[in-house]
């Protein structure tokens, strides 16, 4: 036999299937970097981070009798991750309402720029990409992933809908609740600084 590092992903597949726990973890240290940085995506604290990856694989383990190797098992794992970060996202959604007040300096002065003079208000994108992770923040479960898919991953709705297991009109449908989401939590903040 070979060594595990030479072994397949089928092949590792077959071992843990009949037996052989061991051969699960080359398959973690192989793919544990793109979980990591896929939870890093939808969680703002490291403990949240590694909550979810190590629910991930905690599930991939215990479903892997349901991968048929019909596509490559990182497209399998992969939509796992989404579908536990989307889980983690509903379970810790708490209406938390940010106010003007809560704002740091850098994203307080383009909010400004946004609302006195928006055609110059791309001058600072650290603090816009402060605020859109702010935003994202008061977002609904399904409307944070359907945007940081879409929008933030570049991904196609195909995709959104493969990875997540929503219809392709369901998938538009929750893009479309979402940017107006994020844009009624804009102006709420506007309106919460110059009101």
């Amino acid at each position: 036999m070979r060594p595990d590092m030479e072994r397949t992903d089928a092949e590792l597949i077959a071992a843990v299937l009949q037996g052989d726990t061991a051969s699960f973890e080359p398959l973690i240290q192989k793919y544990s970097p793109r979980v990591f940085a896929a939870a890093r995506r939808y969680a703002r604290r490291e403990s949240e981070v590694e909550d979810i990856v190590q629910d991930v694989w905690l599930k991939s383990f215990q479903k892997l009798g349901s991968f048929r190797g019909d596509a490559p098992f990182e497209h399998w794992l992969m939509r796992l991750t989404v579908r536990t970060c989307y889980d983690s996202l509903r379970a810790h959604q708490k209406n938390r309402e940010t106010t003007f007040s809560e704002l740091s300096q850098p994203e307080e002065d383009w909010l400004d720029g946004v609302v006195t003079h928006p055609e110059e208000a791309l001058e600072s994108a650290a603090a816009a990409r402060q605020l859109v992770a702010r935003l994202l923040g008061q977002l609904s479960p399904p409307a944070r992933l359907v945007i940081t898919l879409l929008e933030i991953e570049e991904r196609s709705v195909r995709e959104i809908a493969q990875l997540t297991g929503w219809s392709v009109p369901l998938v538009k449908v929750r893009a479309f609740r979402a940017r107006a989401e994020m844009k009624k939590c804009l102006a709420k903040l506007a309106k919460d600084k110059y009101l």
